[in-house]
């Protein structure tokens, strides 16, 4: 019988090993990361005497390449897990999986699987968006899998017997949301009776890529000033750990309105402001967090929400991304302004991006129904 099921595929620039994988996209659970899997097909005769290593490799880029200069380094590359996979133990202490099993079958001799296993607290996948001056790599966390020959795991690889296929650890929207995000914020004058209140509500914690946010703003001016207009942003916030100083956000959507002011001395003002985050207005935003499925242009989207088992351990080698929305009165030059801030989280959902993610469950089972083989080859390191 002949299966029908894709997979990536990658060969070595000599031909002699050939890296393939199901999926290229890892799901961190929080408290664990999925295990990455594959099967590498190695020439017996070429690795007679050799021994055969694959690894997962994270890659952490935090400076632009054309300013390494005078043995300046902005380049980490840290290697998570590796497991020697030629020639295979005499005992595996983990079960195939449903495409390793068939893709065994299929390959035949020299085939060898191999499961790696990424540690809980790796840093996400989140690319910096570079300014349209910049060339080369872009900064950023990226990983790949990296299958090469060698004496040990620590030698250097040899570039005509290596494989490496980029692959992304991601993180989809938790089944369940907090509670409704709220807060109130005053202000009182020196020299002036009363105080401005402003009350700031979100429909709801969690929203999808692509969603628009619906602000409640209610304004109670009990005190002597007017209000002359609302100005309400989303920020998203990018936290590049290894640096003290590396914390900085950028507006992705804002909207400003004078409708309802200005707001006199002891009158109030309720209004919903509608807010959508994307992409597609900040392409020339440099530093902007992306999260991109691989290469391709059109498959990037703004990163999503960064969530931590424990807020306090962050990896040194990682980028956190948050998102809040502003909310700013404005009360002209010589009374200032109140702000108020709400964060809240920005997610793709589980089952929305089944085009890019193949599951080892019901998906997975619709792939291996025909009777021809064919295999999706993928030769874009991301």
């Amino acid at each position: 019988m002949v299966y029908n099921f894709k997979v990536f595929k990658k060969v070595a620039p000599n031909g002699k090993l050939t890296l393939y994988m199901g999926k290229r996209e890892f799901v961190d659970h929080i408290s664990y990361v999925e295990p990455i899997e594959g099967v590498v097909l190695v020439d017996e005769e070429y690795a007679a005497g050799r021994r055969v290593y694959a690894q997962v490799v994270c890659t952490f880029r935090y400076g632009r390449a054309e300013d390494e200069v005078m043995g300046l380094n902005f380049y980490k590359e840290l290697f998570l897990a590796s497991q020697q996979v030629y020639p295979p133990p005499e005992k595996r202490d983990y079960e195939l999986s449903k495409t390793q099993e068939r893709l065994m079958k299929k390959l035949g001799a020299g085939a060898a699987p191999f499961r790696l296993a990424v540690p809980a607290g790796a840093p996400g996948s989140v690319t910096l968006q570079p300014g349209l001056e910049d060339e080369g790599e872009p900064c950023g966390v990226h990983y790949y899998v990296k299958v090469f020959v060698g004496d040990t795991e620590i030698d250097r690889s040899h570039r005509r017997s290596t494989v490496a296929l980029g692959v992304r650890k991601a993180q989809w929207a938790p089944a369940r949301a907090g509670p409704q995000p709220c807060t109130t914020v005053r202000k009182d004058f020196v020299l002036s009776p009363g105080e401005l209140e402003l009350e700031v509500t979100l429909d709801k914690q969690l929203y999808l890529h692509g969603e628009t946010l619906g602000v409640n703003v209610c304004v109670r001016n009990n005190s002597s000033k007017v209000v002359k207009r609302i100005k309400a942003s989303v920020l998203q916030g990018v936290d590049v750990v290894l640096f003290q100083s590396g914390q900085y956000r950028n507006a992705v959507a804002s909207v400003e309105t004078q409708d309802g002011c200005p707001l006199q001395p002891g009158s109030s003002l309720q209004k919903v402001l509608h807010l959508t985050p994307s992409l597609a207005h900040n392409r020339d935003l440099r530093g902007l967090a992306l999260d991109s499925h691989n290469s391709r242009a059109g498959d990037a989207s703004l990163a999503s929400t960064t969530l931590l088992l424990d807020p306090e351990q962050r990896d040194a080698f990682g980028i956190i991304v948050s998102y809040s929305v502003k909310v700013k009165l404005y009360l002209g030059a010589l009374n200032g302004e109140l702000v108020a801030e709400l964060p809240f989280i920005l997610m793709h959902p589980k089952e929305g991006r089944q085009k890019l993610v193949r599951e080892d469950s019901q998906a997975e089972v619709e792939m291996f129904r025909q009777d021809t083989v064919h295999h999706q080859e993928s030769v874009e390191v991301y």
